[in-house]
Formats: structure tokens, sequence, C-alpha cells
């Protein structure tokens, strides 16, 4: 970042696993996490959206972690910024709240000490710092990934021309992931992940084709992690229901949850958002689109500023 220079980092939500695709299947969402930057004498983050009102202010911010450990990984010293943080993504609700704030840091890094980072170096780190690829992989592409992580390595496709809307309901409670990780089971037998692998794969390959109807239907039949989770959303199998009676393709679980996502036909979100609402008026529920971008960087001179 240049003297005279104000850096602003977008990056957007996501939600993970569409179901049976866990752990590697991650889509972005038109909910954005945005960084405003500008050199200070020290770090400041300062929220300036309720979402984020409760972050940390100084260097024991995730963002600012990141930053720094991506720059010390390749010999540099981060400047201090000050950094006003705006997001309309809930925090703790599965709408890849955290996974946004690591691509930003990763993105704040690259841009102020001029690492040069490759798309592929961003998405493995992202992936390092998550533990899977999904969420982090959908905030720096945009659009529906399907990833693996190794060690060294992370592999992601991005599919293209994804056709279908969404409806969001948020309930008014947090979920953490750690939480809802441990009511997950430590093994499945080897018939079990035959068939949840196979539930997985006809879902994807529905996807790649835009068959929604057959891909809701493979939603609904996942092994791997929403039979053991639903007790912790009560919601959940509600709005599966109710859901399906207006006219949606399957419904899911947003990733650790609670926030409960539908996939419905192209059009027809803010109709099924309505019929929603009125059953769950404890919840926020909202139509969403598919974010086909992913982190985006911008400059604007300090002085344009009023």
């Amino acid at each position: 970042m240049k003297e005279g220079e104000m850096l602003k980092i977008k990056v957007p939500g996501s939600t993970a696993n569409l179901g049976p695709g866990f752990d590697s299947i991650g889509l972005a969402l038109n909910r954005f996490l945005t960084l405003t930057v500008t050199p200070s004498n020290e770090w400041f983050f300062e929220p300036i959206s309720k979402e984020v009102q409760d972050i940390p202010t100084g260097t024991e911010n995730l963002i600012y972690k990141v930053a720094a450990s991506v720059a010390e990984k390749h010999d540099k010293l981060l400047p201090p910024c000050h950094v006003k943080v705006e997001s309309d993504i809930p925090m703790a609700r599965g709408l890849g709240s955290s996974a946004a704030a690591i691509a930003a840091g990763i993105e704040l890094a690259n841009q102020l000490v001029d690492l040069q980072l490759s798309e592929q170096e961003k998405l493995h780190v992202a992936s390092v710092w998550e533990g899977h690829p999904d969420n982090a992989g959908a905030s720096l592409l945009g659009g529906l990934v399907i990833g693996y992580i190794q060690e060294e390595h992370t592999d992601i496709i991005k599919v293209p021309n994804v056709q279908v809307d969404i409806v969001a309901v948020i309930p008014p409670y947090y979920l953490y992931t750690s939480d809802s990780r441990n009511v997950l089971p430590n093994e499945l037998s080897y018939q079990e992940a035959v068939q949840a692998s196979a539930v997985s794969n006809l879902m994807v390959a529905s996807i790649l084709q835009n068959n929604w109807e057959l891909a809701g239907k493979m939603m609904d039949k996942d092994l791997f992690h929403q039979p053991y989770r639903s007790h912790l959303v009560p919601e959940l199998k509600k709005v599966q229901t109710l859901s399906k009676q207006f006219g949606a393709y399957g419904t899911v679980l947003s990733g650790a949850g609670p926030t409960i996502l539908s996939f419905v036909p192209v059009g027809m979100g803010e109709y099924i958002a309505s019929k929603l609402q009125k059953e769950l008026d404890h919840c926020e529920v909202t139509p969403l689109s598919v974010e086909l971008n992913g982190t985006e960087v911008s400059y604007e001179k300090v002085e344009n500023l009023t």
C-alpha cells in the first residue's frame, strides 16, 4: 500500500457442506466482510457494523493474527494500520464469518508487504488455517467450490454457472463449530461410508448438471453430519418440511449451523422466504444469492474521502 492510499478488501461469506459434501464443498453467498485500511501508528481494528461490534480491536484480532503469520513466513513485518471492519455476515451462525476473516487476513498481508501470492498459495494457507477448504475456497474464489486439503497442497475446483437461489433461516442463537463437531461420531462403518460417499458423489454430479431437484434429494440423504447435529438445531426438521411444501429443492444446515439454507428455483427466493418467515417468526429469514466473485481488492486516494 502506497502512501496516500486507502486499501479496501471485500470478502464474501459462504456456506459449507450442502449436506453430504461434508468438509469439501463450499458456496459463496452475497453477505460480505469489508476492510478499509489506512496507515497508522499502531494496529487498530474499528468495528463499524453490528455483526462485528464485539471483535478484538488490537493484535489479538483473527484478521491480524492471520496476516502477521503470513507475513512472518515470508520474513516480512506488517506496517501498523487502522482497519475499519464492516460485515453483514452473522458471527457463529454457519455462514463463514471465520473463513472470511482468514481470507481477509491473507489478502491484507499480501497487499501490505507485496507478497504477490498466487491463488494456489492463498487457497492452501486459508485451508490450513480453517482446517478444510470449503468456506475458505468459496470466500477466495467465489461461486461453488469443491476441494481437498493435504499437508502441503490444496486442490480446488470452481464450478461455474450455478443456477439456484437460496433462502436462509437464521435462528437467534449461536452454535460454535467446536460444539457442533463434538456430536459427530469418531468413525463410520465401511458400509455407511460407501453409502455416504455415493450420496455425496451423486449430489455433486447433479449440481454439475444444474439438476437441483436431484441434488436436493441427496441433500436430504446426508449421512455424514446432519443426522448427528439435527437435535442442536430444532428448527431444521420444520424448515425441511415447510420448504419442500413451498417449492424448495432441498434444505441443509449451513456449515455447522445453526443457520438453515433451502435451495430454491431461481426467482422464488423472495416468495419462499416470506412464507417461511410467517412460520418462523423468531428467526431471521432472508433470501440470498450465489456470489460469483471471490475476494476483491481496490485502492483509493485518501484525500478523496469525505
